[in-house]
């Protein structure tokens, strides 16, 4: 059996339709009109691709060429597959129920697919060990993830019921540890690889009350007057925020904070409605570490003028922003420094 990274798309486009449909697709979109079952093993991959992409470089075809093999030929029933999310910031497990399939009739980005049976939508990013969110990073759409016994390790997460960390194999971590190793076989995302390295620190130093106290921060940074509600009970009201020396001017916004392991549902959202009405806020905001059900989601297109929300990445984009005018003791809890890198080519 292998573990397999399976992207939604650049911009996770074609999320929805993965997690509606029960199926990963193969969004390549020169080959729409392909049907890939022709092709019997990698060499004639490869020719479908080079006919396909004249006017690529070579490297860059042959790098596609690899991934589309994967999805094609190279996954097997009972595989199961990695997809990040990026709209609710968790991430999906799925196993593989069946061989590559083409639909000729089907929409042009749709037609190349595989059957999946969804384990788990939504684990925390949390949930596993750094070194499993560092291969998470792979550039690629598509790549098998065998770094540490990964597929081992993820699939005994399944068996406590995804609640667990993963069995961290020490001697392979050792080892890689005294050889200096950092990576998979294909680059990684290094942005991505950070802000998993931030919130690792977040979680430490600013579980529960904590969280609040730095979204209050960042709030403060972007010019708000805000207050604070003091550690316990607060009835979906964690932070008021508001325009003006004084907090006086609009906007006035009511934020909620979840910083649990497990992804905000529906009735916090609601909760959070409700918190608006009773402090005669114009807008609410709501920030959930462990990111957002599709409960939670599908309301917002009702609430866009009243409602925004900040997964993890969302929150830690914000600190980023802002990082240079947020209060020096929040600084001195978490510091950091901005790093250039030379942007990674598409290959």
């Amino acid at each position: 059996m292998a573990l397999w990274l399976v992207r939604a798309g650049k911009f996770a486009e074609h999320e929805q339709r993965f997690f509606e449909d029960n199926r990963i697709y193969l969004t390549w979109d020169a080959l729409t009109k392909t049907n890939l079952a022709i092709a019997t093993d990698y060499a004639a991959i490869k020719a479908l691709m080079l006919e396909h992409y004249p006017n690529e470089p070579v490297k860059r075809v042959i790098n596609w060429s690899g991934q589309v093999w994967a999805f094609a030929l190279g996954m097997k029933l009972g595989d199961w597959v990695i997809v990040p999310k990026k709209h609710s910031g968790t991430i999906a497990i799925g196993e593989v129920h069946g061989g590559y399939e083409f639909d000729p009739t089907a929409p042009v980005m749709y037609r190349h697919y595989r059957k999946v049976q969804w384990l788990n939508t939504d684990v925390p990013r949390s949930a596993f060990d750094q070194d499993l969110l560092y291969s998470f990073g792979a550039f690629l759409t598509i790549c098998e993830i065998k770094r540490n016994d990964a597929e081992k390790r993820v699939r005994a997460m399944g068996k406590k019921g995804w609640g667990g960390v993963p069995l961290t194999p020490p001697s392979a971590m050792a080892i890689e540890q005294a050889n200096g190793l950092a990576t998979e076989e294909v680059d990684v995302d290094l942005e991505e690889v950070g802000r998993d390295a931030i919130a690792k620190v977040i979680n430490q130093k600013f579980k529960g009350h904590g969280m609040a106290r730095l979204v209050e921060a960042i709030l403060k940074a972007q010019g708000f007057t805000t207050y604070l509600s003091p550690e316990g009970p607060d009835k979906g009201v964690d932070i008021l925020a508001a325009g003006g020396a004084f907090g006086f001017d609009r906007p006035r916004i009511c934020v909620q904070v979840k910083s649990g392991d497990a992804p905000s549902d529906r009735p916090e959202f609601t909760q959070l409605i409700g918190a608006m009405q009773g402090v005669s806020a114009d807008q609410g905001l709501f920030v959930s570490w462990s990111g957002f059900k599709a409960t939670v989601l599908k309301e917002l297109p009702t609430q866009f003028f009243k409602v925004r929300i900040w997964n993890r990445d969302d929150l830690i984009e914000q600190l980023l922003d802002n990082y240079d005018k947020i209060d020096q003791d929040i600084r001195a809890e978490l510091p950091l420094k901005r790093i250039w890198t030379v942007a990674n080519p598409e290959e």
